[in-house]
């Protein structure tokens, strides 16, 4: 079990950038994985940290559950079920420091992407074909396998269809909570779920609950663009960290 401040610290200010991130504050979250793979081996990290997704799962699709787009869900999730797969076949064959350099580059992409403003500016300018939404669908539970990491890739297709920002939570809420579960069998068969990892979860639980609710309330009253330039630095600053701790 970890004793040092330090490793407490940056596990529980991932945990509470999650929870806020399934509160609606969407994409949050992907700074989450990074930061917890600065202190613990990534994939023991994100087997830690998937129990604690279930339960805001249930929190945040009961908050949302009417307000969701099904066409959406239709076409990402067999996306996402074929980049699980891929995922987990890539983390069962590759050392740590190789994961750990794939979550520093995810979080280096991803915060410049954010940073950018691409979302917006070019990307849902206009609504995407269709079968795009299969293949970010993909490249979403890829991801998410890897770094529990896969809101930017939802981001880039459901933000072409110009949705309600409650639709918009809704299915993105309902996604990832079926992408969660089909990640379960995945971290099962790499043997991450360990004694130490689900004690680790216990005690993050409650924060995990709190930090959700917190979103939730929060979501309706301050708008989480606020908060986009902090994370995508954060985002980058830790994915250049993890780089060169997988390289040196």
């Amino acid at each position: 079990m970890p004793s040092d401040f330090i490793f407490w610290a940056i596990a529980g200010l991932a945990v509470f950038l999650v929870g806020i991130a399934k509160g609606g504050f969407a994409g949050l979250g992907a700074v989450s994985m990074p930061l917890l793979a600065l202190v613990m081996d990534p994939v023991a990290g994100a087997a830690m940290l998937l129990p604690i997704l279930l339960v805001q799962d249930v929190v945040s699709v009961w908050s949302f559950r009417k307000e969701y787009d099904a066409d959406t869900l239709k076409l990402m999730i067999p996306g996402a079920l074929f980049g699980i797969f891929l995922g987990w076949f890539l983390a069962s064959r590759v050392p740590v420091d190789g994961v750990r350099a794939l979550v520093g580059l995810i979080a280096l992409l991803f915060g410049a992407y954010r940073l950018l403003g691409f979302a917006k500016s070019r990307i849902a300018a206009r609504p995407l074909p269709s079968w795009l939404g299969v293949f970010w669908g993909g490249v979403s539970g890829f991801t998410s396998q890897i770094a529990h990491a896969g809101g930017p890739p939802f981001q880039i297709w459901a933000l072409s269809r110009h949705f309600p920002h409650t639709i918009f939570i809704g299915t993105s809420s309902i996604f990832f909570a079926v992408v969660n579960w089909v990640k379960v069998p995945a971290y099962l068969a790499l043997g991450q779920f360990t004694w130490i990892n689900m004690q680790l979860t216990l005690m993050f639980l409650p924060l995990a609950i709190a930090s959700t609710i917190a979103g939730v309330y929060l979501v309706k009253r301050i708008s989480p663009a606020r908060f986009n330039t902090i994370i995508s630095l954060l985002m980058m600053a830790v994915g250049a960290e993890l780089l060169r701790q997988a390289l040196t």
